[in-house]
Order: structure tokens, then sequence, then C-alpha cells
């Protein structure tokens, strides 16, 4: 203190300008909130206008009201892996360097095949690390099923929930996933499921736990770190199961680490919900689980007001893909939904129709926290001028993959290419008849659905299972081009993709164009495709 006021006399006695004041102490760089929900329909979102008042979601609501709705929010693939992969990397997902996807590449050929293997490996730029890098503390809570952990074990699907061996089990496995989280980026781990719960392996406690997941989320802001902080909080709902039993009326003492001592207080009690949507003439019960989500919303929110961050925090809402088609790439699986909000709102204003992908969030959140990635090469581009009003100009196209499928939309207009190898397109009867005899019993032990006893049914996009699996099987049927190999649409006059112009004459120059485009794109991801990749 003496020291500097003997500076400022010392300059004043000097005849030279007296100092008017100290310099004001640099802004905290704002937090950011990531929150991203699992196969959530538009009919669940009251920001959404096929689902406006159909919800009761007040909290929710209440953050879309002042945030940017991105109305024309896209994904790099309609399955949960690989989406998440491109919001945490910026990266398409066949660039990842994943043992599964890897070899499943060399199965076919080299032909990449996008699937529910697409991980985050060791060694990766990914977001929380690169913000990590930046300054931030980074936090991950709910549903991983993206950063790969090795050497997981398979517990007793039969057993107990007070097990001890399947506990032990459990207890190895989460060991390994908060080592494998550690080196994606995060300091912090709590509250994971790797997979859905009904992948964890264990049938009595397959079920959704929100107020778990909401205690680790709010033992992480409860931190008394001074550093800004991103959270990426990953819920298991809506995705099945649904059925009360088993989410918001389960169980609460059951996680995914085994049971605990007694139910968690950190949310509205669960008895309530019914009567809450009741009285706001919701009768429908299957809303429920959106009003206990939403509930979990609130109580984050509640906890950044009382912790004084909510003014400093950036909160990116984000459905992981699309549901009406999921397991496709027509529009039903990867136009998916997202806002963005921060206090006082972005200058573009309550809602933008221009088209950006999830390979975008990486770069667009460091550009918010000012973190420096000049090293690392994003197949994404940062959105933040288009939020601050300062361009329109984001993507000339938009690319996708999943499976055996490839696609793009440019304008008004979009291709899709089916391109199975010929390891596929010939697979011998013998072996579609046990692929599709193992995957119906894994069906009838998690009592699903059989969909198909004929093995001589097509494939669908993604899986090579006779007539599709779980996750794109009631897709097919919607679709009358599905098992073209060339397919183009006029989105504008056909928003649901059920004329193929492909083969229409007067078509043909639009078709050679997005053919072209695609290739050229192609030729820069890894592995092959078809006719596509060829020199």
């Amino acid at each position: 203190m003496f020291r500097r006021l003997y500076l400022i006399l010392a300059v004043t006695f000097l005849g030279l300008p007296m100092i008017a004041q100290a310099e004001e102490p640099e802004k905290k760089r704002p937090n950011i909130l990531f929150l991203i929900t699992d196969d959530q329909f538009k009919h669940h979102m009251n920001w959404m206008p096929e689902g406006k008042g159909k919800n009761l979601t007040p909290h929710t609501d209440a953050l879309a009201a002042q945030a940017t709705i991105l109305d024309q929010q896209y994904v790099t693939s309609p399955v949960c892996t690989p989406s998440r992969f491109s919001s945490l990397t910026g990266l398409y997902p066949s660039r990842s360097k994943a043992e599964a996807f890897l070899s499943r590449q060399n199965e076919l050929g080299g032909q990449t095949s996008v699937e529910w293997n697409t991980f985050i490996t060791e060694g990766m730029p990914t977001l929380p690390k690169l913000l990590q890098k930046s300054g931030y503390r980074t936090g991950i809570v709910g549903k991983n099923h993206v950063v790969e952990v090795k050497g997981m074990e398979k517990p007793k699907w039969l057993a107990k929930a007070d097990d001890p061996e399947m506990l032990a089990v459990l207890k190895r496995n989460n060991e390994k996933q908060i080592k494998a989280i550690h080196e994606a980026g995060f300091d912090y781990g709590a509250s994971l499921y790797y997979d859905n719960p009904d992948f964890i392996g264990v049938k009595a406690l397959a079920s959704h736990n929100l107020d778990w997941i909401a205690k680790g989320a709010l033992d992480f802001l409860d931190s008394e770190d001074d550093r800004p902080f991103f959270l990426y909080c990953a819920v298991t709902i809506p995705h099945g199961p649904g059925e009360e039993s088993r989410s918001w009326n389960a169980d609460p003492r059951i996680t995914a680490e085994g049971m605990l001592d007694k139910p968690l207080n950190v949310m509205p009690a669960r008895e309530t919900i019914p009567a809450r949507l009741r009285e706001a003439g919701i009768k429908d019960n299957s809303r429920a689980n959106l009003l206990w989500l939403d509930d979990m919303v609130g109580t984050l929110v509640k906890k950044l007001e009382q912790t004084g961050e909510l003014e400093n925090t950036v909160i990116l809402y984000f459905n992981d893909h699309g549901q009406k088609a999921k397991g496709t790439i027509y529009q039903g699986g990867v136009h998916s939904e997202a806002f963005i909000s921060r206090p006082g709102g972005f200058p573009v204003g309550s809602r933008t129709k221009v088209k950006v992908s999830n390979i975008d969030f990486a770069p667009t959140l460091l550009d918010i926290a000012g973190a420096d990635y000049a090293d690392v090469d994003f197949d994404g581009v940062s959105f933040l001028p288009l939020l601050e009003n300062k361009t329109t100009d984001v993507h000339d196209a938009l690319f996708f993959e999943l499976g055996f499928v490839r696609g793009i939309i440019k304008g008004d207009y979009k291709y899709i290419a089916l391109r199975y190898p010929a390891s596929i397109e010939n697979m011998p009867l013998a072996k579609r008849k046990r692929i599709l005899e193992r995957f119906n019993n894994n069906q009838k032990r998690r009592e699903r659905p059989v969909y198909t006893t004929d093995p001589t049914t097509p494939f669908s996009h993604v899986q090579t299972i006779p007539g599709g699996g779980d996750a794109e099987h009631m897709s097919i049927d919607k679709y009358p081009a599905f098992h073209d190999k060339d397919q183009l649409y006029n989105l504008a006059n056909d928003p649901n993709e059920q004329k193929n112009l492909a083969k229409d004459p007067e078509h043909a120059a639009k078709l050679a164009e997005m053919k072209q485009l695609l290739s050229d794109h192609l030729k820069k991801m890894p592995g092959s495709f078809g006719e596509f990749t060829a020199e």
C-alpha cells in the first residue's frame, strides 16, 4: 500500500499526469453449462412449435425465453456416441481412433462405418481439455457413452442389487471410467453412466436417477475454486426405459454404482410430479419425465443464483440428435434442437434460421471463453459471429455420416448415398440367420420387442441386423426410398423426404452437383466410401 502511495506522489511531484485510478481487475471469463438431453422429441419442448404449451417445464422455458434458439441446428450423426463425439471434439465422428471403430473399418475392407463406436481416445484434443489448458475447471456428470473406457467388465444381468461380486465389478468399472474422463480433459467426474441404464449390465439397477446426476452437478458447482467452470451435464432421459417404475417413479436409491443408503434430497419431491401435472391441466403422464428433467434444470439454475455465478454463465441446451427418425440421416434424425443463453441475450436475437452443426459447438464455446485453439484443426467453425449478429455465413453445406450412408445439404436440396460394402451386400443367409437370432435373443432378455424373424429382411442404414435394430427400426417404413442407393430431396417442397428426385431427368444436374460435393468432402475424410473416394 505504501509503495503505491509513494509512486503516485512521486509522479505528481515530477509534474507527470497523476494516475486517476487503478486499472480495473480483469473480468472473469464466463462459466459454461452444457446441458445435453437424450432422445428428446420436438413435442417435448415448449420452445419448439411442435411442443408449445404441451409440457410443464417452467425453468427450461425461462432459459429459452432469454436465449437464442437455433432453429436450423443439425448433428453430424444421428445416434448418441458419434453425436457426442462431434460435440466435444469439433470433429466428424469418422476421425475417431477408437479400436472398435478402426476394427469395424478393417472388417468392411476400408469403408468406415460410424455407429456406437466413435469414442474419444487418449491424446485427442477435446473441448474440456482446451478449456482446462486455458484456466477452466472442468466437470462431467451423467451419461458418458463417448469417452473410451478400456477394460470394462460385464456384470451379471440378473444379479441382485446388493450382490457383492456385482458391486465390485461396478466399482472397478467406475474407477476405470474416472481415469478415462480425466485423460479426456475433465478434472471432475461424478454420477456417471457409462451407457444407458439398460446397458450398464444389471437389470436391478437399470433405472434412471436424475436426482443422483443433479447431486453430482451440485457438488461440482459448490466448489470454492475461483476459476471459471465448464460443466458437461448429460442426462439419461427421455431415452428409455421410459416406464414410470424405471424412471421418475423408480426406487430413488438406484444408481449406476449400486443402491444408495437413502434417497437424495436435492430436487423437488418426485411424488409431487403427477399432482403438479394435473394442476397444469396436463393429463398425459408420459410428460412426467420432462417435468422431472425441468426440476433438475431449475435446481442447477437456483444453485448458480445462490453462488452468484448465474449472471456470468452461458448455458447451451442441446438434444443429442433428432428422435423422429433416429438411426437415419433423414431430417428426423439429423435435425436436432438447441438453444444458447446468457444474461442479456445475444445480439442476433431470440431465434436464428442459419444452419449450424454440433461440430461447431467446440470452437464456438472456446471463442466465448476466450480460449486459444489455434493449434487445433477443427472440422467445425465458431458461430459466435452469428450470435453477435456480425455474419450469417457459417456453412455453405452440411455433411452427415452414419453406417452405410453419407449425406449433404446445400440450400434446399439434400442428397443421401447408401453404399453397402460387398461383404454386407453379399452376406450368406446362414450368417444373417445367426445375427438375427442373436439380436432377437438379446431383445427377449431385455424385454424388448422382436421386429422380425425373417433373415432375408433388408438391413437398415446403420446396423447389419435384418430389419434393423432398436434405434432405426421404426424409421424404415416411413421413407419410400429408404433402400434406394441414391436419394435426392427438395426440402422446401418435401420436408418429410417422401419423393426421391434422383431418377428424375429434370434433376440430373442437381444430383451430379450434390454427388460431386459429397465426393470432394469424403476424399478429405478417413477411409473409403464406395465410388466417392476412388481416384
